[in-house]
């Protein structure tokens, strides 16, 4: 895919006349706000402006997200012992905003808030980034799922709704999450930031987190990927050349390519296997590896003075490798996300493990089953969570070098 030129060409955003059309398009169903329309024709990322059919909904969520972090500024949450970092009440609901039929709820807010903080992100920065000013953009993606996907308008904050059940599964393991953050703070899975349930009319409750996103800053990356390991519903049809839209192709789009991390692969494998094998203690499966390319300009190449331990301190506070049980540790790029960078000889990939909520249950493995009988002999995405972390390793082992 050719790669697209830095700013706003990059994004993709409908003319006015194209906005009425859609708005007239779906005025007979306008409660529901979460439904994606017009899926294949529309892929790519598109701005939420005034023509926009949630451009209202966008600007109650920016009121609601900017009032939410405003309580966590005004009462920030105690600072905790590391070994005792959690109370009963941290999952719990916190603050609500309500406007127009329209309400917003945080839940475990302060759990969040400290871990914002353990992250070296100021609460300042998180609500102007979330909170009204610049609209947010709306990513219309290949996903199968009935999800919403929104990013903030510069890219480094992504929200996405989800079915109840998964929230109530990442609650469930938010306390082992932060302790798994604390023991391997290099770990490539997305920093989740806050989580809210929002009330919309009809009494629609679509609920969602936000965590940085993964390919930020996005200004010269060439390619996108979504790895699962498998191979059935792993093809994206992919944009005609010289082509501006976004699209986050799959596994069987990167047949014949590898990742060349150079020195950083071993790192890479053994950072997988300590997260995939946490994510297999927690029952969950079919989450993706995101990754990313940009080729490297010949003065960024080779630069080992350039990597730093930057965000260490900030991610374990004053304490030692070996207080903490840190593991695992590499040096950081001087960059923006750098947790989600690592360089190679020639390109710098951005790569995450994202979608760490759909929990083995029965659920799953009816589907299991009814796939096995669907697709003989082809791999899908719905099996055990130990055979899942098992071949996402191996196809990382494979494609990389």
């Amino acid at each position: 895919m050719a790669a697209p030129s830095p700013g706003p060409r990059e994004i993709l955003a409908p003319s006015p006349e194209a906005g009425r059309r859609a708005a007239a398009s779906s005025s007979g169903h306008r409660g529901l706000l979460w439904r994606l329309r017009d899926k294949q024709c529309r892929l790519g990322l598109f701005e939420i402006g005034p023509g926009h059919e949630l451009h209202q909904l966008m600007c109650l969520m920016q009121a609601g997200l900017w009032a939410a972090t405003q309580v966590s500024r005004d009462h920030p949450p105690a600072v905790r012992p590391t070994a005792h970092p959690w109370t009963p009440g941290d999952t719990l609901g916190g603050c609500s905003f309500s406007s127009q039929g329209f309400e917003l709820g945080t839940l475990a807010g302060p759990a969040f808030a400290r871990l914002r903080r353990s992250l070296g992100l100021a609460e300042e920065d998180y609500q102007a980034a979330l909170g009204p000013g610049r609209p947010y953009l709306q990513f219309l993606s290949t996903s199968k799922s009935k999800a919403s996907f929104f990013l903030s308008h510069d890219q480094r904050f992504f929200l996405k709704t989800l079915r109840s059940r998964e929230v109530q599964a990442l609650l469930a393991h938010l306390p082992r999450y932060v302790h798994h953050l604390q023991r391997h703070p290099h770990s490539l899975l997305a920093r989740l930031l806050g989580v809210h349930s929002l009330r919309v009319a009809r009494g629609k409750k679509p609920s969602g987190p936000g965590r940085r996103g993964v390919f930020y800053p996005a200004g010269r990356i060439s390619e996108r990927y979504d790895i699962k390991g498998c191979e059935v519903s792993r093809w994206v049809e992919p944009a005609p050349e010289g082509s501006l839209l976004v699209l986050v192709l799959k596994d069987l789009n990167f047949q014949g390519k590898t990742i060349n991390l150079g020195p950083q692969r071993s790192w890479f494998l053994r950072q997988m296997e300590l997260d995939t094998a946490f994510l297999r203690e927690l029952n969950v499966l079919d989450y993706s590896l995101l990754m990313a390319f940009q080729r490297l300009h010949e003065d960024e190449r080779g630069s080992g003075s350039s990597l730093i331990f930057r965000t260490a301190r900030s991610i374990r506070g004053a304490q030692s490798a070996e207080e903490s049980g840190a593991q695992n540790r590499r040096l950081l790029p001087d960059a923006p996300n750098a947790l989600h960078i690592v360089d190679g000889p020639e390109h710098r990939y951005f790569l995450g493990l994202v979608d760490l909520t759909t929990v083995y249950g029965l659920r799953k493995r009816l589907e299991q089953l009814w796939k096995t009988l669907r697709y003989p002999g082809r791999t899908f995405s719905t099996v055990s969570p130990a055979c899942y972390a098992r071949r996402l390793c191996q196809w990382v082992e494979a494609h990389t070098e």
